[in-house]
């Protein structure tokens, strides 16, 4: 899937995110591939990129029965956290300029797996952030992980 092939879209009719003075609040976000209109579960559905990255924190080992168990929750944290990059930057910012994130667990035993890809996108310390564990209201049984963001933006 291409990096940018409407990743991302809302599910239903609200903006992805919006800007309100010097603040840019995005809403919260699902790994959803756009072209099959279903939520990530394998490491097959991720760009090239993604996977070279994930395998430097030793995931995508091509081990199936480790694979199988991990992909949902990596392959769903880099989408959602690429996904989070790609509002920043659509709205003249970037990772630096998040500054909190509220992020739901259907189970919080993925947020380790999360908690790594997240060094990814934070090599530093992360924004301010919140961790809610939610086993229902997560749009799709598939969807193990949501995060929304706060982006400050001084005009």
């Amino acid at each position: 899937m291409s990096a940018d092939a409407g990743m991302g879209r809302p599910m239903a009719n609200y903006a992805a995110a919006r800007r309100a003075g010097d603040f840019v609040f995005v809403s919260g976000v699902v790994a959803v591939d756009p072209l099959r209109q279903t939520v990530v579960q394998t490491y097959e559905q991720l760009p090239p990129q993604a996977l070279d990255a994930l395998r430097g924190l030793g995931y995508v080992t091509g081990q199936l029965t480790v694979d199988i168990y991990e992909a949902p929750a990596v392959a769903q944290s880099w989408l959602v956290l690429e996904r989070i990059r790609q509002l920043a930057t659509e709205h003249g910012g970037s990772m630096d300029d998040v500054v909190k994130l509220v992020q739901y667990f259907r189970d919080l035993r993925h947020y380790p797996f999360y908690n790594r890809v997240r060094g990814l996108f934070y090599p530093g310390e992360p924004p301010a952030s919140t961790v809610v564990e939610v086993s229902r209201f997560m749009p799709g049984d598939g969807a193990l992980i949501e995060v929304e963001a706060t982006i400050y933006l001084p005009r």
